[in-house]
């Protein structure tokens, strides 16, 4: 596996070979930002793909014990100076405040090609998290590729458009796996939501869904504080469970063990 710096450079480059790209992307950006600012490093990541469109994917939700998972996949097809700028605290969503978040889900939503897909509990029980995930994402890419990229019904036409689309688009996955049965050119990234910008856009997006989606959740059942927790197993959602037991939107694999546990001490 590639190694990479904290900025998502090959860690063999030398000093002046990532202040060369750097720079190649500051001018290319027109920002005045300085070339070690976050945001400038984050878009160098995406345009040393060398690609004419670069898609991030990154889920929210995977760790938790209630509700579905989201992906979302951001492209941005229209870099200017203005964006970026307006993007300069973009980072990692898990590193931004719920203020902040907000803040930037807007100027992404607004200004790239992108697309939110949520797997819901029924079919993460059914096909297990890591696969729900991974679906998720390729749904939101394909989605993102379609917008990018229009079907046509003429065979010809759509032969021509898978041709160029797939020699076009590199792929950013967020974490260690790539994904299944999809033929495209795709790079997973270790830690790639603090590395990539259109990773970390869509960290953002999908984490920003998920929170209102939880926040609807909380409203038919506030007795589990979804509107704290965001369904993570924490110490006070466990111990609601147990006064409440679960509903709909829990996710049963995930308390097995809890559950086992229980049945162990009530013997005692």
């Amino acid at each position: 596996m590639e190694d990479y710096n904290k900025f998502g450079h090959d860690a063999s480059e030398d000093a002046e070979e990532i202040e060369k790209n750097n720079n190649k992307t500051k001018k290319h950006l027109k920002t005045n930002l300085t070339v070690d600012s976050r945001i400038v490093q984050l878009f160098t990541f995406d345009l040393n793909q060398k690609r004419r469109f670069v898609i991030g994917t990154d889920e929210a939700g995977r760790g938790c014990g209630a509700g579905g998972v989201f992906a979302s996949a951001v492209c941005f097809d229209n870099r200017s100076k203005e964006l970026v700028e307006k993007l300069e605290d973009l980072n990692d969503s898990k590193k931004l405040s719920p203020k902040k978040r907000e803040y930037l889900y807007d100027i992404i939503k607004e200004n790239s090609v992108n697309s939110t897909i949520c797997i819901e509990v029924e079919e993460i029980e059914r096909i297990n998290i890591l696969n729900a995930s991974l679906k998720a994402m390729r749904l939101a890419l394909e989605d993102v590729i379609n917008q990018l990229y229009p079907v046509s019904e003429n065979k010809e036409k759509m032969i021509a458009r898978n041709m160029l689309s797939r020699s076009e688009i590199m792929i950013l996955i967020d974490g260690n796996k790539r994904i299944w049965d999809f033929d495209y050119s795709q790079r997973y990234v270790v830690k790639g939501d603090s590395r990539s910008a259109s990773i970390a856009a869509a960290s953002i997006l999908a984490k920003v869904s998920r929170d209102r989606y939880m926040l609807k959740l909380d409203e038919e059942f506030p007795q589990y504080n979804w509107k704290d927790n965001a369904g993570y197993l924490t110490k006070e959602h466990m111990a609601l469970i147990d006064k409440f037991g679960l509903c709909k939107y829990h996710r049963p694999s995930y308390l097995q063990k809890h559950f086992a546990k229980q049945e162990q001490l009530s013997l005692f």
